[in-house]
């Protein structure tokens, strides 16, 4: 039964080629990752780095780690940001690096956004990364391969909701390996809102909900529920496809925030392993135009 886990694994590494984007759970924080009309919302100087660890304790699971920045120019009407994500699973690493800039435009109680976003995205294996019991395997033979891409995103936001539409990754992507023609990437559309109702002076709840659609899989949909003590900390759960179920916290101190997930994997899940995701993030306002709120995260 052990080895079960790692069979598996392995028929998702071989599906990886032709795959989405890889998954997060703190786009709830940092939700440039998915939009880039999401540059310059802080109105302020942001940076955030990430690292998710998909399925603890599976040999070659799945890890991703981000690292972003975004701020806002031009009396906060324009927003630019630098976006690094590689993502890694069994022998195979996808590494993208790219800009983003993004239009604001004041409305008379919120913000229309709308943002763009282009870099390469390089498809690499590592047979090393795994253990090859005849080697070599053609199937693991190694390649690198890098791809231009685009991406589209508009963003409604005010103080109380939040409604985003984007396509990160516009242009399907294939590699050439042994001589064929394998696609490694193809489109993902997020629809992502949220609303911040006000239960005391002290308590928020703020739930939200984010909606993944690709082509030749089921519609993703997640679904969640959080509550906000003070404006400093956070804690909530949620669900993806009612499949899988977490728990999110965060705390804000000064000008930095700390946030943590834990997932757990439902009754219908093919692997029973937990996932762990934590980030960290900073906001300063280093311009005159800028936020000067307590924090601005």
């Amino acid at each position: 039964m052990k080895f079960i886990p790692i069979v598996i694994l392995s028929l998702l590494v071989s599906k990886a080629l032709a795959q989405q984007d890889p998954l997060y759970s703190q786009y709830y924080n940092n939700p440039m990752l998915i939009n880039p009309a999401f540059a310059g919302s802080t109105e302020r100087l942001y940076g955030s780095v990430a690292y998710r660890s998909q399925w603890s304790g599976i040999e070659g699971g799945p890890t991703t780690f981000s690292a972003n920045g975004h701020i806002a120019l031009m009396q906060n009407k324009i927003g630019a940001g630098l976006i690094v994500l590689q993502d890694q699973l069994g022998d195979i690493k996808t590494t993208q690096y790219g800009g983003t800039f993004a239009y604001r435009i004041k409305l008379t109680n919120s913000t229309f956004s709308f943002g763009m976003q282009a870099g390469f995205t390089r498809f690499a294996t590592d047979p090393n990364a795994v253990r090859v019991l005849n080697n070599p395997d053609p199937a693991f033979a190694q390649f690198t391969e890098t791809k231009f891409n685009t991406g589209v995103g508009v963003l409604l936001q005010s103080d109380r909701y939040t409604l985003s539409l984007s396509v990160p990754r516009m242009l399907p992507s294939t590699v050439s390996q042994g001589g064929q023609s394998i696609q490694v990437y193809g489109q993902n559309f997020y629809l992502y809102g949220s609303y911040l109702f006000y239960l005391s002076d002290r308590i928020q709840f703020k739930p939200s909900t984010l909606i993944r659609a690709t082509g030749g899989t089921p519609i993703s949909a997640d679904i969640n529920a959080n509550f906000v003590f003070n404006k400093l900390y956070t804690a909530g759960v949620f669900t993806r496809k009612l499949n899988t179920y977490g728990l999110l916290v965060q705390a804000v101190m000064s000008n930095y925030r700390l946030g943590y997930v834990f997932e757990l994997p439902g009754k219908n899940s093919a692997l029973n392993f937990t996932t762990h995701e934590v980030s960290l993030a900073v906001s300063l306002d280093v311009l005159s135009s800028h936020n000067h709120s307590k924090t601005g995260l």
